[in-house]
């Protein structure tokens, strides 16, 4: 009996990071001092064991994504106080491994062409919103068919804006991307936009469609990754979390799980800048 209610323990520790202890401990049926006091249990039985549930639930949220450093960081938020060393040794001994695997990544080249200026100059720091967004395309190949991803990226806190996600690289997803993070915002200021130079950002149509908002556009240097590396960076994640780590059957199932990722990465994956 007791190893039952101190499984129950264990099971609403794991839980109380995305629910309320009140509501846990009353589907339980169990009472809140001995929750406590099967806890204050588990911790003299091993002084990591809470700690060892918080990791496997952080682990869990994040299907495997996060490595030792971004769960330390995690449960440093949370106000445990332990190093990133202590942290990989605790994940050994729980068989816990990241299961990324990191491939090169080459992201698509447009044409060379002298359309404006590199303005941002790799300096990719913004102090409010709608100061600095930042854009690219990737693409992705199912069996036989091909996905084009373009998204917006704000710089002031790395978060995606839109993205809009395509068949073929077409302009007019890209000029669906700029309208959708546009649409919503009614006056746009000293704003800049920077991509490279690819024949979408040459087009007249996405210079008009920037000058009509106010957006200033400017473009990285040909060939030059560091120019872009923040969102470069973004697609190597990406790819390495999402899309290498199982084979797609079909371009709307791989649509579904990117819109699902992008929704994760803005709004609970930890960024180390």
């Amino acid at each position: 009996m007791r190893k039952t209610e101190r499984r129950k323990a264990q099971i609403i520790q794991e839980l109380r990071r995305g629910h309320a202890l009140k509501e846990l401990l009353k589907h339980a049926r169990m009472a809140r001092s001995t929750f406590y006091y099967h806890l204050k249990q588990l911790q003299k039985m091993d002084k990591y064991a809470t700690v060892k549930l918080e990791i496997r639930s952080i682990y869990k949220q994040n299907k495997g994504r996060y490595d030792f450093r971004r769960i330390r960081d995690e449960l440093q938020n949370w106000g445990y106080t332990i190093n990133h060393k202590t942290v990989y040794s605790l994940m050994c001994e729980m068989g816990l491994k990241n299961i990324i695997r990191v491939k090169k990544y080459v992201s698509y080249r447009g044409e060379q062409g002298r359309i404006a200026e590199n303005l941002l100059n790799r300096d990719f720091k913004a102090y409010r919103p709608e100061q600095k967004w930042l854009t690219d395309i990737t693409e992705f190949k199912v069996h036989d068919r091909k996905l084009y991803l373009s998204p917006m990226m704000d710089l002031y806190n790395r978060v995606f804006i839109s993205f809009t996600l395509a068949d073929r690289p077409t302009l007019q997803p890209v000029l669906d991307m700029v309208k959708k993070a546009t649409e919503k915002r009614q006056k746009i200021s000293n704003l800049v936009i920077q991509s490279d130079q690819g024949w979408h950002y040459q087009c007249p149509q996405y210079q008009c469609l920037l000058q009509e908002k106010g957006i200033r556009f400017r473009m990285s240097r040909k060939g030059n990754y560091q120019d872009k590396a923040v969102i470069e960076n973004f697609f190597g994640t990406l790819k390495s979390e999402l899309f290498y780590l199982k084979k797609y059957q079909s371009i709307q199932e791989l649509k579904n799980e990117i819109t699902e990722y992008i929704h994760y990465y803005n709004n609970h994956r930890i960024k180390s800048s």
